[in-house]
């Protein structure tokens, strides 16, 4: 077996790591949330303000300006990005005083209470279909930009637009990440004012929808972040292991291509659909939870991209609710992390506390019980796995920047050499260091929970209790 990925020692490791996964109680900034209105069944925006501070997300994205929402963002430290719609751009190119009435609108009566860091100028134009705008977008951000520059908060308040993957030429493999042709020159417009800004590169990747094209069991497993062969770039030899990074990397090559390795990634949004209609291929509970559970443990364990290794992109999940009033499939209306009585939908580790729910006050007192007596466990193999999806398991944990040290020869778990061996010790890292949740003793249905400690001479496999 080659695990050839350098490792930190195991101490240094896991105390990051730990850092990073346990504390849930310390936001995590790149950690964001679109907060999509188009409904009739959502919640006062006071109440959404004390959801999101109950939970570890520490930024919203609006698609427009709603000064009830931005309101209800004060002093929260929440960042907010608003949006000016597809529609405003025509005159935001053409008219310097639309863009300074709308920053004095929008942006000038909230700011700094309501911590505004992004105004993103239309959705998805560059792909929309509709050349006029497309022409236009360039003037737009930057009349939005002078219009921040004039009550000085150019540089405080960034500028930017949203785009989909359909900007792309090319995407597979990673390193050959490509621009179209037809949108390079607006698009070396807009990123060099990117450049210049320090503004974001916004861009809208979902591994839900590659699967919906592709929908192999093999295909499913590298877009929801569980263990799989892996997929090598044929240029640079690197294995991906997830369909995020694969994506968000040939983002990056595509910028590195035009000149502009510089320009940061904001992914606007990503998520899956927990539900859809019969003939949609991928919605499930179980699919939406894998992916966003384990999308927000790839974040938080800062190992980053293969290409853009050590930091995590800061990345918006979609969404915070449902939005019941969405056109087209089922799956539309069923992104939500939260229900509209604020309840999660499902839990994917987001919140501050343990509970399921954010909490309400009780009506009735409620006597505590005695702690139930906690049970130390590992996550191991199941018997009878096969040695593909146990050197896959290996590989997914040690290409994910959990410690494998001890399984690297000469490492104290490195006898006896053997798949079952090797794997077990991995799995139950990642299960001991990600986090106690059952999903993260999955490993596609080839892992479970064991009370035996399976540690062995100098071999210490960490426990945890449950």
């Amino acid at each position: 077996m080659a695990i050839t990925l350098p490792y930190a020692t195991t101490t240094a490791l896991l105390f990051a790591t730990l850092l990073l996964t346990f504390n849930l109680a310390k936001s995590q900034s790149f950690i964001g949330v679109n907060y999509g209105q188009v409904a009739d069944n959502l919640p006062p925006p006071s109440a959404t303000a004390k959801l999101l501070q109950s939970t570890s997300i520490e930024k919203v994205r609006l698609y427009g300006s709603d000064p009830a929402i931005i309101k209800a963002l004060a002093n929260t430290g929440i960042g907010i990005v608003i949006g000016a719609a597809n529609g405003d751009i025509p005159a935001l190119a053409s008219d310097p005083n639309f863009a300074k009435n709308w920053v004095n609108s929008n942006v000038v009566p909230f700011y700094p209470s309501s911590k505004i860091i992004l105004i993103t100028v239309g959705n998805e134009v560059m792909t929309s279909g509709d050349q006029n705008l497309v022409n236009q977008l360039v003037p737009a951000v930057q009349n939005v930009q002078n219009a921040l520059d004039s009550v000085s908060l150019g540089g405080k308040v960034k500028v930017s637009t949203v785009h989909s993957m359909a900007v792309l030429r090319q995407s597979e493999p990673p390193s050959a990440g490509s621009f179209h042709p037809d949108y390079i020159q607006t698009l070396k417009g807009l990123l060099s004012f990117n450049n210049a800004t320090g503004s974001p590169f916004a861009i809208n990747p979902y591994p839900y929808f590659a699967y919906r094209d592709d929908p192999r069991p093999e295909t499913l497993a590298f877009c929801l972040f569980q263990p799989n062969a892996g997929r090598v770039d044929s240029n640079t030899k690197i294995k991906y292991m997830n369909m995020f990074d694969a994506q968000v990397d040939a983002i990056r090559s595509a910028l590195n291509s035009l000149g502009f390795s510089h320009v940061e990634i904001v992914v606007a949004e990503t998520g899956w659909p927990y539900k859809g209609d019969s003939n949609e291929v991928g919605p499930s509970e179980e699919n939406a939870k894998a992916y966003n559970g384990n999308l927000i443990a790839h974040l938080r364990s800062m190992v980053g991209t293969p290409l853009m290794p050590g930091k995590s992109v800061d990345t918006y999940l979609f969404a915070l609710y449902d939005e019941d009033l969405k056109p087209g499939p089922g799956s539309e209306r069923a992104f939500g992390l939260f229900k509209p009585d604020l309840s999660m939908t499902y839990d994917v580790g987001l919140s501050k506390t343990s509970t399921q729910t954010p909490s309400s006050p009780s009506t009735t007192p409620v006597t505590p019980s005695s702690p139930k007596a906690k049970k130390t466990v590992w996550c191991v193999p199941k018997a009878g796995v096969s040695d593909a999806q146990l050197q896959a398991n290996i590989d997914y944990v040690c290409g994910h920047g959990f410690d494998c040290g001890p399984i690297q020869p000469g490492g104290a778990c490195f006898e006896p050499n053997t798949l079952a061996s090797h794997a077990a010790y991995a799995m139950n890292i990642l299960y001991q260091t990600a986090g106690h949740d059952p999903w993260n003793c999955d490993f596609s249905q080839t892992a479970t929970l064991s009370s035996n400690n399976p540690s062995y001479d100098g071999c210490t496999y960490p426990g945890g209790s449950t």
